[in-house]
């Protein structure tokens, strides 16, 4: 079915939503919790689970089903038109990433030193740009979907890269909030393809838990960037000394 993962990732967000765990589901379902996270990692239930399982959360499999369908509608990704006038304006990227992040604009104003009004003219222009819904009282509405994600190579990942790259990896990543993990290996393309699923499975949790956390007092929170990659690459030092 092609609608079962978008359908599934709007479960999990339903669960996380209602303080439910995988560990709630086994019960309901009557199956171990492994096999519970088997059935999440590859998507595939059948529609007497979901409807158990919706009962669990106390709402209809067809709200669900709606729920989804509003996600979809929400932008995954930019046009390149879009990011190329957001990347040439620091301020107004940094209210991009702000807003994307589920930062009001009262956290904007209280987090950096910009004055109201430019914060209010760069929302403004992100509401020209169907960003986002500006409301009264400067409140926010992200048009944004959970797997948002900038455009590969686009304007703001060049810009990351070229700007932003030796900036954040200057850090020794020793830490209690930081960890850097590096590691190599000889992996067939079937096996790279299983490590970039879980991969995207680990992006989607870090958007997860930004939901989560949005109701958090600003005081709480801080900026938090994770980068995950992998290539098929070698050390150029090593390289030359290939056959």
């Amino acid at each position: 079915m092609a609608q079962a993962g978008p359908l599934i990732d709007t479960l999990k967000r339903e669960l996380k939503a209602h303080g439910k765990t995988y560990v709630d589901v086994a019960t309901v379902l009557e199956l171990s919790e492994a096999s519970v996270k088997r059935l999440f990692a590859d998507k595939n239930f059948t529609l007497q689970r979901l409807e158990l399982i919706c009962d669990m959360l106390n709402i209809e499999l067809s709200e669900l089903v709606q729920r989804m369908s509003k996600e979809q509608h929400q932008l995954i990704q930019l046009t390149r038109e879009q990011e190329k006038e957001i990347a040439n304006d620091l301020t107004l990227l940094l209210i991009t990433v702000s807003v994307i992040s589920g930062m009001s604009y009262e956290d904007i104003i209280y987090s950096y030193d910009i004055p109201e009004a430019v914060c209010f003219q760069k929302l403004a222009q992100l509401d020209r740009l169907k960003i986002i819904d500006l409301l009264p009282n400067n409140r926010v509405k992200l048009l944004v979907a959970p797997n948002f994600h900038w455009l590969p190579n686009g304007p703001i990942q060049q810009f990351f890269q070229e700007k932003v790259e030796q900036d954040f990896f200057s850090s020794r990543f020793d830490k209690a909030n930081e960890k850097l993990i590096v590691t190599n290996a000889i992996l067939t393309d079937s096996s790279n393809a299983r490590l970039q699923k879980k991969m995207e499975r680990l992006a989607a949790e870090f958007n997860e838990l930004m939901q989560e956390d949005h109701a958090a007092p600003s005081q709480q929170k801080n900026g938090t960037t994770m980068v995950l990659a992998i290539r098929q690459w070698q050390y150029s030092l090593f390289k030359k000394m290939s056959k």
